[in-house]
């Protein structure tokens, strides 16, 4: 009997485990910070539109704030649960993650001409945002037990990459294609974290760099709404009150920002100029109110979240953990980049949200969890806790 009872502790505590170690104070304090400012700005940012679509100017924040309050507890109980489960959970997350991307393609689009949400009722979300925790999960698991073979075994190394080539193809289909290049750079970075011989990122970049020369010259090649927002990307002048429009009303924003901008809920863009400021443009009215000094604290808070994520993962002993960790912390600041490349014109108009200050409540749900994740990881590390 007592044997039977150890047998099936130690098969929970595969799936679940706490951690009794200390979090890092310095990553929970960053996290919390972008936080509290995303809502400040998204509600800045969102309550003139959410007047005029709901009456009801605090629509956007009461959703986001009761899904950051929810978020934080998944968060902190994340942090206790020992990494090392997360390595149980991998293979399920990613066959959750492929099944909900591949579901998400037969189902009637929630918007017209896109496939990206699974719509609950009560809630919607995308099936991308779990893939990119399901891909992070199995590439740090799958780099870790295939170490070895993944420098020299040519039959795994094109396994991966097929895998990585399918996820960035199946969010491709659902017509969001940053989501895409997200998903493909974030495989990469967890391939290169994993150790696959680096011939394969000389070819992947070749590879890359040939298929965006392509696409310039033939933007066509692309599906309409996407060709469309390359040639207005390329031609400035081309159609300046359809595809760019949010362009150009995002650089009139950044611009009347100067460098201490129009002062908190001052802005002027985000009264139905830059459409739906609440969502994947919100860094323009950010910039209008806040100014360049302002823009450039929240871009340094970022760059520290990072930085201390890696921290973090360098100093963890579990191959796995630290792959996790860096994997969660370069999706945060690949997004992050994306999303302000695309705000300042430096990218085609492809529709990628802002961590912790775009709207959409299971979007900051599962970035809380994984918040969590890099804590957990935290309280294994060897790090100074202060």
């Amino acid at each position: 009997m007592v044997k039977q009872f150890k047998q099936k502790r130690r098969l929970l505590s595969l799936f679940l485990d706490w951690n009794e170690g200390n979090l890092d104070v310095t990553f929970l304090l960053i996290v919390l910070a972008l936080l509290t400012i995303g809502l400040i700005m998204l509600f800045s940012a969102g309550y003139s539109y959410a007047y005029y679509k709901y009456h009801n100017s605090t629509h956007f924040i009461a959703r986001q704030a009761l899904f950051a309050v929810i978020g934080i507890v998944f968060m902190l109980v994340a942090s206790r649960i020992n990494f090392n489960c997360f390595r149980s959970w991998a293979l399920v997350g990613f066959g959750a993650s492929l099944l909900l991307l591949l579901v998400v393609l037969v189902l009637p689009e929630y918007k017209p001409g896109f496939k990206r949400w699974i719509d609950l009722g009560p809630i919607t979300f995308q099936p991308s945002e779990i893939a990119k925790i399901g891909i992070i999960l199995f590439f740090a698991w799958a780099c870790e037990k295939w170490q070895k073979r993944l420098k020299y075994d040519l039959k795994i190394q094109l396994l991966f990459i097929g895998i990585a080539g399918a996820f960035a193809l199946l969010v491709y289909l659902e017509n969001h294609l940053s989501g895409a290049v997200l998903m493909a750079l974030l495989s990469v970075i967890m391939l290169f974290i994993g150790g696959l011989n680096r011939w394969w990122f000389i070819a992947l970049g070749v590879v890359a760099v040939l298929g965006v020369m392509l696409l310039l010259a033939k933007p066509d090649l692309l599906k309409e709404y996407m060709g469309e927002r390359i040639t207005a990307w390329l031609d400035k002048d081309y159609d300046p009150t359809g595809a760019r429009w949010q362009t150009n009303q995002s650089l009139n924003a950044i611009g009347s920002g100067g460098l201490l901008g129009q002062g908190l809920g001052e802005s002027k863009q985000k009264h139905m100029y830059v459409s739906e400021p609440q969502n994947d443009f919100i860094f323009a009215i950010v910039c209008e109110e806040l100014g360049f000094v302002g823009a450039a604290v929240i871009l340094i808070l970022f760059a520290l979240l990072v930085w201390r994520g890696f921290v973090i993962a360098m100093r963890c002993r579990s191959r796995f953990g630290a792959a996790v960790a860096m994997g969660i912390v370069f999706q945060v600041g690949l997004q992050t980049v994306l999303n302000i490349f695309v705000v300042t014109d430096t990218m085609p108009n492809t529709g990628i949200s802002l961590p912790f200050f775009s709207y959409g409540g299971t979007s900051l749900l599962m970035l809380l969890v994984e918040m969590g994740m890099v804590l957990s990881v935290s309280r294994a590390s060897d790090i100074t806790k202060k």
